[in-house]
């Protein structure tokens, strides 16, 4: 992939997202860290206070009521606050391209918070989950699409 110099890539999953500029030029990637947000998010059972609740049901029982899980709640709060700030920094003119990498979840709950000033700057759009890999396996998967 050729990017420009100062391009940004947002790497992401559910549970944190990397923020790179490419300090290179479109022949050669030389990606740095600018931000990054890592939430402590534990399993569902520890965020859980009690056991799921239970309502009458139709005949002499009670039913449960499906559990929250707390763990996907704290997923997809972090991604509409990164799409919020995507939003905010596109129109501050922070970048002029952007390539979002993240898993399909991620990436379809980050759709859902573009606008139309951040999908002009948008470039490309990759559905893997690369948050645990180091920069420069990061800048190898770029250079192959």
């Amino acid at each position: 992939m050729k990017l420009e110099h100062d391009a940004w890539i947002i790497v992401a999953d559910g549970a944190k997202y990397l923020v790179l500029r490419n300090n290179g030029d479109t022949q050669f990637l030389d990606l740095r860290v600018i931000a990054k947000e890592d939430i402590d998010n534990p399993a569902a059972r520890e965020l859980a206070s009690d056991r799921p609740g239970r309502m009458p049901d139709d005949g002499h029982g009670l039913s449960a009521l499906q559990e929250t899980d707390w763990h996907e709640v704290e997923k997809q709060r972090l991604c509409a606050e990164l799409g919020t700030k995507l939003v905010s920094w596109a129109a501050q003119d922070r970048f002029r391209k952007l390539v979002v990498v993240a898993d399909p979840k991620t990436l379809g709950g980050l759709r859902n918070a573009y606008g139309d000033k951040l999908q002009n700057k948008l470039v490309a759009e990759i559905d893997k989950d690369l948050t645990n890999m180091p920069v420069k396996q990061i800048e190898a998967v770029l250079d192959q699409h």
